[in-house]
């Protein structure tokens, strides 16, 4: 997936940040980091997924082109008087799993994701990333995770590192946090197995017609799935394809 690499400047550019996403930015204060976090509606519905990145030198927002146009209109909304400004990077992102050059740094949500680079030139390894992101159930942009509709803990972000539930007030804090200590989640994305294939996001039926969940990416027999917990041993369809429930 393309990405975009944006540049903030200012006094106020962390904490500016701070009072906005899922996760703790400020130890990026401190020396070269990267965070992942997440931007929610005020309702606590994902609205992008980034990383926040110290390469050193500057201080960066890394996140997908698809997303970047209305996430800069969003944050620029937020910015009233905070000394902050956003410019696009004339840095490239690369990533890998393979050897890692100097001044990389590991992507936080999961081991297997290998490391970041931003230098200025973009290359890539041999990474099936698919076949990653669905052994390791991690959500991509636009696939699992749908703006104004997913709800992050369901998505799996607690596992991913990507949210703090002691660094104070957010925009979407409060729905999060009822979500974590209130309730119980009655959904979530999980690994299943899949006869067949379907476009992402074809609804999972049962045998009766009831809707079950949404299809997610798919990779050697595997596949993501937003699902309903209650409804996992059922027989599922997906289109044409059948659905079961993934042994652990």
């Amino acid at each position: 997936m393309t990405r975009r690499l944006i540049t903030l400047d200012g006094p106020d550019a962390l904490p500016f940040l701070q009072g906005l996403v899922t996760n703790d930015v400020l130890p990026l204060g401190r020396g070269p980091g990267i965070v992942y976090a997440a931007l929610l509606t005020p309702q606590g519905k994902y609205l992008a997924d980034f990383f926040v990145v110290n390469t050193g030198q500057e201080l960066l927002i890394d996140l997908p082109d698809q997303i970047a146009d209305a996430t800069l209109k969003r944050l620029t909304l937020y910015r009233l008087r905070a000394k902050v400004q956003f410019a696009p990077s004339t840095l490239a992102v690369s990533r890998g799993t393979g050897a890692a050059p100097d001044g990389t740094l590991p992507d936080p949500r999961h081991p297997a994701l290998g490391w970041r680079h931003y230098g200025a030139a973009h290359t890539e390894d041999n990474t099936d990333w698919a076949a990653l992101r669905v052994a390791h159930v991690i959500p991509e942009t636009g696939i699992e995770l749908i703006p104004d509709d997913t709800f992050i803990l369901e998505a799996g972000f607690e596992t991913l590192h990507g949210v703090d539930f002691r660094k104070g007030c957010y925009v979407g804090q409060e729905v999060t946090a009822r979500m974590k200590h209130k309730t119980d989640l009655r959904k979530g994305l999980i690994r299943v197995t899949i006869d067949g294939s379907a476009p992402p996001g074809t609804p999972i039926l049962m045998a009766d017609g009831r809707e079950a969940g949404r299809l997610g990416t798919q990779s050697g027999g595997h596949a993501l799935a937003h699902l309903r917990f209650d409804r996992l041993d059922a027989a599922l369809t997906a289109g044409t394809a059948t659905i079961r429930r993934a042994q652990p």
